[in-house]
């Protein structure tokens, strides 16, 4: 769905979605429920409201697909893409993190709901907070068949440390 900024009333307007988004970035696995707010300021438009969604993620131990559930709160202003200066090096400062573009007199729902999605799937998704991952030895997943392999090779990158305790037991 577009809304087109000029329509927008001044009070402002609200709008409930319940909508299935296309989106290569983040795998769907259901319809994205949203209730969204629409005020302008000027040229620029705030949206804010919250976005819910089941989505379908891969565990990053055990490399299983999970579905979980992203609830995320949306504060984004919207500035018209004419306003976008051409500097090519340009740092973000904290309230410039929440703003994105619009053009041609239109803001995108659809975007505007896959990004907020996006911003909150977790960096490190897991399956469950005790989830014992793939045994690099064999590569069985620990949370369905016990493995008997021993691992004896100690990560090179901890081997300052392995000698520190050696050290600290003499």
């Amino acid at each position: 769905m577009k809304i087109t900024v000029s329509d927008i009333p001044e009070d402002g307007m609200e709008i409930k979605l319940d909508e299935q988004p296309a989106s290569e970035a983040v795998k769907l696995s259901g319809p994205v429920a949203a209730s969204l707010r629409f005020d302008k300021a000027g040229a620029d438009v705030i949206v804010t409201g919250t976005v819910s969604a089941d989505v379908e993620l891969n565990c990053s131990r055990c490399l299983n697909d999970y579905k979980a559930r992203i609830d995320s709160k949306v504060e984004v202003t919207y500035h018209p893409s004419s306003g976008i200066t051409r500097d090519e090096h340009h740092q973000l400062k904290g309230d410039e993190l929440e703003t994105s573009y619009y053009s041609d007199d239109a803001i995108d729902t659809d975007e505007v709901l896959v990004e907020q999605l996006l911003l909150n799937v977790p960096m490190k998704p897991l399956c469950s907070n005790d989830c014992e991952g793939i045994c690099p030895v064999c590569g069985a997943d620990r949370n369905k068949n016990k493995c008997s392999c021993i691992v004896t090779e100690t990560d090179p990158r901890l081997r300052q440390l392995e000698q520190l305790l050696k050290k600290k037991e003499q």
